[in-house]
C-alpha cells in the first residue's frame, strides 16, 4: 500500500455492523476507507486514537436545515455531534419548488411550523432557485462540515401547483395531481432521497392556518406515490396525528404498496393515549411482514421544550404583565424581571391565552435542566416537588431559579414519550426491529428546543449513564445511529467502517463523553437567536476522509457536499 492519507492508529473499532468490537488500525486514502488491519504504512496525517472508539460518522435522517444550508457553510448543532449526513427536507415543509411572489407564503409556514423567526428567514434565504432541481443546484454550489441529502416537500409542491387553492386546503384536481405527480418524479431525478408530508394538526404557518397538506386526499398521495414507483427513487416520509389511527396507517400501508418504496411515520408516545404507539407497532410490524417496509421514526429521548427567559417560551409567557414586556431586548426584559415589585406582580396573576400553551404551567412535568443536561429526571426534582419541599409556590420556584445564570437558567418540559415519568417507553421504540433513531429536528425549533444531540445522547445515555433500566451495547448504538439510517434511506456507500466505504468517521473519547448544557447564540442573519448544544468527547469527526472537528473545534476544511440519488 502506498502512504495513506490519514491513518487512525490503535482504536477501537465499532464498525456499525452491530459486531464485536476490536482493535485495529485504519487507513484512508482518496476519501475512502483503504484498509483495517494489517501493516499500514505511515499516512500523511496520523491520529492517535489509543484508548478510543472509532465509529463510522452519524447519519442524522430528520433535519430542519432547508434554510441554514443556504447561508452557512456548517450544520450546526448536527455536525458538532458526530453528524456526518444528514436529510433535510422534513415535514412536508421547505422552500422549492417555489414561485416568485410564494416566498412570504413558504416563509410563514417555515416560521410557524418549525419556529424560525420570520427576518431570519427573509435576510438570510437568497431564493436563487425557481423549481426543485434549481434548489438542488444551488446546493450543490455549496460546501459544508457534512453531506447533505434531500427530500421533495409536499406543502411547497401544493402551493406551487394550486396556489391560495393548495394554501387553503382545497382538494386537487386531476390536472393538479398530475402535474405534482410530474414534479416530484422531477425533484427524486434530480437528486432528491425521499418526498415529506404532513397531516398533523400541530403544523400551522405563523399566521395559525393549518399547514396545506393536512387533509391532502388519497388520491393526490397516490399520485405521488406512483410517481415515486416509476423513478424507483427515495422513501415517503410522514407525520400524522393519528387521530384516526386505523384509517391512517391503513392509508399509509396503501402508500407502500402503491408506491412500492419505504414509507417512514413518526412515532411518539401521547399523554392522552399511552399505549396507543404500540397499537400502531403492531400495525408497522404486520405490514413488514407482508413484504411492505414501513418504518416507525422514533426519538431517543422525550419530545421536549425549554423554557427561559430569553426563550421563545416561559412559564408567565400568558401572563398580563410578562406580555407587556416580551418584546423588549433581553437585557432590558431582564432588568424588570428582577424587580421585587414586578415580580409580585406577576406571580400574583392567572395565565391568559390558547389553553395548549398552558402547558408551560405543568409544574409536576416541569423540571430544572441541569449542567449536564438531566432528560430522565424523577418525579422528586419536578418544579412542584421541589415548592413542595420549600413550602413555596411552584411559580416562586420557577421564577427564581430562571433568574440564575443571569437570567440565561432553563427548565425542561418532556410533551412526549414521557407519560410514565422515565424513558422506558423510549427503551422499547428504539429497540423495536421496524424503528429507526431520528427525529432530531436539528435546524428548526431554534427558540425552544435543541435535540439534535439525540445521536449523543443515545450513546451516552442509553450504553453507558441510565441508571433506570438495563443498557445497550455500544456496537448496538453505534448501528443504530450509522449504517441503520443509511441504508434506509439509500446510501450504501456510507455507515459501516469497511474497506472501500465512504471514510465518514468519528474518534471518539467514549468515557469522557457528556453533553453539555444548551446554550443561547445569536448568530443567525438578521442577529437572529437559535438554541445550541455541544458534546464533550469528541476527538475527532471525518467526512470524505478531511477531518473537519478536532476536539470539539473546527478545523477549516468543509468537504460536505449535497448527495443525490443515483437516478
Amino acid at each position: 500500500m502506498s502512504s495513506p492519507d490519514l491513518v487512525i492508529r490503535n482504536g477501537t473499532i465499532v464498525d456499525g455492523s452491530g459486531g464485536d468490537p476490536y482493535e485495529a488500525d485504519l487507513a484512508i486514502a482518496d476519501g475512502k476507507i483503504a484498509a483495517i488491519g494489517g501493516a499500514i504504512p505511515k499516512g500523511a496525517e496520523e491520529i492517535d486514537a489509543r484508548g478510543k472508539l472509532v465509529t463510522p460518522g452519524f447519519v442524522d435522517v430528520h433535519t430542519h436545515y432547508d434554510a441554514q444550508v443556504t447561508w452557512s457553510e456548517r450544520l450546526s448543532p448536527s455536525s458538532w455531534n458526530g453528524a456526518t449526513t444528514v436529510m433535510l427536507g422534513n415535514c412536508g415543509v421547505g422552500f422549492a419548488p417555489c414561485h416568485e411572489d410564494q416566498h412570504d407564503m413558504l416563509i410563514n409556514l417555515m416560521e410557524g411550523v418549525e419556529d424560525i423567526p420570520e427576518v431570519v428567514l427573509s435576510e438570510g434565504l437568497p431564493w436563487n432557485w425557481h423549481s426543485f432541481p434549481d434548489y438542488l443546484d444551488a446546493l450543490a454550489a455549496r460546501r459544508y462540515d457534512a453531506d447533505i441529502t434531500a427530500q421533495v416537500p409536499h406543502a411547497a409542491l401544493r402551493v406551487y401547483v394550486m396556489g391560495e387553492r393548495g394554501a387553503n386546503r382545497e382538494p386537487a384536481t386531476e390536472q393538479d395531481r398530475h402535474r405534482m405527480a410530474q414534479l416530484t418524479a422531477e425533484g427524486l431525478r434530480a437528486g432528491a432521497l425521499g418526498f415529506s408530508t404532513s397531516r398533523t394538526l400541530n403544523h400551522k404557518s405563523a399566521d395559525g392556518k393549518h399547514i396545506p397538506t393536512l387533509r391532502a386526499e388519497e388520491a393526490e398521495l397516490t399520485a405521488i406515490a406512483h410517481a415515486m414507483r416509476d423513478t424507483g427513487i427515495g422513501w415517503m416520509q410522514i407525520v400524522s396525528d393519528f387521530q384516526d389511527q386505523a384509517g391512517e396507517i391503513g392509508l399509509f400501508r396503501r402508500m407502500a404498496k402503491e408506491s412500492r418504496r419505504p414509507v417512514t411515520i413518526s412515532l411518539l408516545q401521547s399523554d392522552a393515549r399511552p399505549d396507543g404507539w404500540r397499537e400502531l407497532m403492531a400495525e408497522i410490524d404486520e405490514a413488514n411482514e407482508e413484504g411492505l417496509r414501513i418504518t416507525a421514526q422514533v426519538r431517543s429521548r422525550p419530545t421536549s421544550v425549554l423554557l427561559g427567559f430569553e426563550l421563545s417560551q416561559n412559564p408567565f409567557m400568558g401572563r398580563p404583565s410578562y406580555k407587556a414586556i416580551a418584546r423588549l431586548p433581553f437585557p432590558e426584559r431582564l432588568a424588570i424581571l428582577r424587580q421585587p415589585e414586578f415580580r409580585a406582580r406577576v406571580l400574583a396573576e392567572a395565565f391568559e391565552g390558547d389553553k395548549r400553551a398552558k402547558r408551560v404551567e405543568r409544574w409536576d412535568r416541569m423540571y430544572p435542566l441541569g449542567d449536564p443536561p438531566d432528560y430522565e429526571p424523577k418525579p422528586e426534582h419536578s418544579i412542584a416537588a421541589r415548592a413542595a419541599r420549600e413550602g413555596r409556590s411552584p411559580e416562586e420556584v420557577a421564577y427564581d431559579l430562571l433568574l440564575e445564570r443571569d437570567g440565561r437558567e432553563m427548565l425542561y418540559l418532556p410533551v412526549t414519550n414521557y407519560a410514565g415519568g422515565n424513558l422506558d417507553v423510549v427503551r422499547e421504540m428504539i429497540a423495536a426491529p421496524n424503528s429507526l433513531i431520528g427525529l432530531g429536528d436539528g435546524g428548526a425549533h431554534v427558540g425552544i428546543m435543541c435535540d439534535a444531540t439525540a445521536t449523543s445522547y443515545t450513546l451516552t445515555h442509553w450504553t453507558r449513564d441510565r441508571g433506570r433500566g438495563a443498557l445497550f451495547p455500544v456496537s448496538w448504538a453505534i448501528k443504530r445511529l450509522s449504517a441503520d439510517n443509511a441504508h434506509a434511506i439509500g446510501l450504501t456507500d456510507r455507515g459501516l467502517l469497511k474497506p472501500g466505504l465512504k471514510a465518514d468517521l468519528n474518534v471518539l473519547d467514549y468515557d469522557a463523553m457528556k453533553l453539555r448544557a444548551p446554550e443561547v447564540v445569536y448568530d443567525l442573519p438578521a442577529g437572529g437567536r437559535r438554541l445550541v448544544q455541544r458534546t464533550e468527547g469528541f476527538d475527532a469527526t471525518i467526512v470524505s476522509g478531511a477531518v473537519v472537528y478536532r476536539d470539539g473545534e473546527a478545523t477549516g476544511a468543509l468537504p460536505g457536499r449535497l448527495v443525490r440519488s443515483k437516478s
